[in-house]
């Protein structure tokens, strides 16, 4: 079989395992584009080759880079022909001019065609974004959403071909694991973490990850952890345009000495980042034009044995499931009682921390999605030998 991937987001070297996991896997032939740089005015982000093995990386220059709507690739064409793919697997949203060309192009060659999309947010476009989207929809063998909201609102669309909910890109475990330090004495422990209680009730360390900008809720954060009872700890990693007020906020809270802002840090940096904390929060807030359409940062957390508290906002209660606590949107008293409790139960936290590893390890590995997505394009061209899927993959 024959796969053509077009994709700005595999870039990214971390993403690229998905890639190799997707190789390996009997009877697939594996081509991927990409642009050599995506320029986002916000966060320009330049091409990492990091996992590589297995497939051919084509990097082909973009017309307006930077530009969500309306960037294309000129060089497509040329390879779209020479590969002649079996699939066409485009990594891109319905609306985009991106997708449309490479639609139009995968017909050219009577390949089947699989989309991906995040969009949990019923919109309507004008033309001729519009007219793109409602090409796309009408033409495409196959839909994969990265959660049920997205389901929703295409069906909504009028949508009516098979769906996936499947992610876009997991953790490699290999990667994403709790990091432990060897002490003087040559035993093994996690990260050492300050304390503000007696010695033997260590604090619990609560931690952020991620823009530091009014939509990620932060603030319900310092007012919930402002109520707690017991020795706590706040960890901010992330960088945004609310950091000073955020800061203050925990001043005049008379909370400061008990919370740390640190810098953003390489990614390849985060799992002994995370290695460091008991739990994790994403307080997201919805807003008209945007809502949390996964939260990465929940299952690189899990990975690393980290407990999740997440708002009921957007993809948040789907993606922690049972395996952590949830609050309602912008409660900041649920969200203090939520931590209370972690604060009391030792055994609670045992708990959460196993079945947050059991989750991520059968639900969001990059193998995991690799496999589901594989099972995907063998189910369009009719194959019939029997295929794992694994748990992550729900037909919507």
């Amino acid at each position: 079989m024959k796969v053509l991937m077009l994709s700005k987001a595999l870039i990214v070297g971390a993403y690229q395992k998905k890639l190799e996991e997707i190789a390996a896997i009997d009877g697939i032939d594996l081509t991927v584009v990409v642009p050599p740089s995506w320029d986002d005015p916000a966060s320009p982000t330049r091409l990492e080759k990091v996992h590589t093995q297995g497939y051919r990386l084509i990097v082909s220059n973009m017309w307006l880079n930077g530009n969500y709507h309306l960037h294309l690739y000129p060089g497509l064409g040329k390879i779209v022909r020479e590969v002649r793919p079996d699939i066409f697997h485009i990594d891109e949203e319905p609306y985009n001019l991106a997708t449309f060309h490479a639609m139009r192009l995968a017909q050219s060659v009577g390949a089947r065609t699989v989309v991906f999309t995040w969009q949990n947010l019923f919109r309507r476009y004008p033309p001729p974004f519009s007219w793109m989207e409602q090409y796309v929809l009408s033409h495409a063998d196959a839909l994969l959403v990265g959660n049920s909201e997205a389901a929703e609102v295409w069906r909504h669309k009028g949508y009516a071909g098979p769906m996936h909910l499947i992610p876009q890109f997991g953790v490699d475990p290999a990667i994403y694991y709790r990091r432990q330090r060897v002490t003087k004495r040559g035993k093994v422990s996690v990260f050492k973490r300050k304390s503000v209680g007696p010695p033997s009730q260590p604090a619990l360390v609560i931690g952020y990850v991620g823009r530091l900008v009014e939509e990620k809720g932060l603030e319900i954060l310092l007012h919930a952890a402002s109520q707690l009872k017991g020795p706590w700890n706040l960890q901010i990693l992330g960088e945004g345009p609310d950091r000073k007020r955020l800061e203050q906020m925990s001043q005049w809270l008379g909370i400061s000495p008990r919370v740390t802002f640190d810098q953003k840090m390489p990614t390849h940096h985060l799992p002994h980042y995370f290695s460091g904390l008991d739990v994790l929060v994403l307080p997201s807030v919805s807003r008209v034009n945007w809502k949390e359409q996964f939260g990465r940062v929940l299952i690189e957390a899990m990975a690393c044995d980290v407990i999740t508290v997440g708002a009921r906002s957007g993809a948040i209660p789907e993606v922690i499931g049972d395996a952590g606590l949830t609050f309602a949107e912008g409660d900041a008293r649920e969200l203090q009682a939520q931590l209370q409790r972690l604060l009391d139960d030792v055994s609670l936290r045992k708990e959460l921390r196993q079945k947050g590893h059991q989750r991520v390890t059968t639900r969001y590995t990059q193998a995991a999605i690799a496999h589901n997505t594989v099972a995907v394009y063998r189910q369009l061209l009719g194959e019939t030998e029997p295929f794992p899927v694994l748990d992550t993959a729900v037909t919507v």
